[in-house]
């Protein structure tokens, strides 16, 4: 069985790593480079790096940045954030991102997913997927622009066509449960694991140790991803590992 991994998120904007509650009330968490040589000591298994303001604010992500980053650890760094087309994909990974994540313009055009499976590999194109459950149904809508906009599409229906496209990983954030700090969205990730047959990277909600061993039993998750809990030192990722190790998952500690 494949170990299952921790990740922390780098949301960045402005150049500094931010963490809110549901997308808004930002607060500074520190440099991203620093940050993720930080994470790698502390046991992370990679490291994700989104720009949160480029699709909003109509820009490229900022690559410069991105390649400080990468220089400060070893382990892989998954990038993304304004990645609207190809050659934004090719920069990224060019700049030294071992894997890019793609959401808004993957959503806009589907076609750039598979495009880009062909050109640089499954393994290295993530889909993330921010999902919000529509009111009054157990159904999840699919939103892009940092969770601003609602596409009106099924979640459970756009991750299966990411996978068959070629997506090597869905990255899926549960708008509702993000920054709330009461759990991950179970329901969610285990109804979009149990339907793709690619790995789903659980986002948004984490609050405690028994969170993680939620959403990687119950939720079905391959990885937890996790943002203010690591970055206000509230929980250690070698304590968590060593936790999750305790109850039976399968960590690399």
């Amino acid at each position: 069985m494949q170990a299952k991994r921790i990740i922390p998120c780098l949301d960045v904007k402005d150049g500094r790593v931010v963490k809110g509650v549901g997308f808004n009330n930002l607060r500074d968490a520190g440099d991203p480079a620093e940050a993720a040589g930080i994470y790698e000591e502390a046991g992370a298994d990679e490291i994700v790096f989104l720009d949160i303001c480029a699709s909003v604010e109509n820009r490229r992500t900022m690559f410069d940045l991105v390649k400080e980053t990468a220089k400060a650890v070893s382990i892989p760094l998954i990038a993304g954030g304004g990645a609207a087309c190809l050659e934004d994909i090719d920069a990224l990974l060019r700049a030294g991102a071992d894997k890019v994540s793609v959401n808004s313009a993957a959503v806009k055009n589907p076609k750039l997913i598979c495009e880009a499976a062909e050109l640089y590999g499954s393994q290295h194109i993530v889909v993330a997927v921010d999902a919000r459950l529509k009111k009054g149904t157990d159904c999840w809508e699919v939103y892009i622009n940092g969770g601003r906009t609602n596409m009106g599409i099924d979640v459970l229906k756009w991750c299966k066509t990411a996978a068959e496209l070629g997506a090597g990983e869905i990255l899926l954030t549960g708008i509702d449960a993000d920054g709330g700090r009461r759990g991950y969205d179970i329901a969610l990730t285990a109804k979009i694991a149990e339907a793709v047959d690619i790995p789903v990277i659980a986002s948004g909600g984490a609050g405690s140790k028994e969170d993680f061993y939620e959403v990687l039993t119950k939720g079905k998750a391959d990885a937890a991803l996790a943002a203010s809990l690591f970055h206000y030192g509230e929980l250690s990722i070698r304590d968590l590992k060593a936790y999750l190790s305790s109850m039976g998952v399968n960590v690399n500690i």
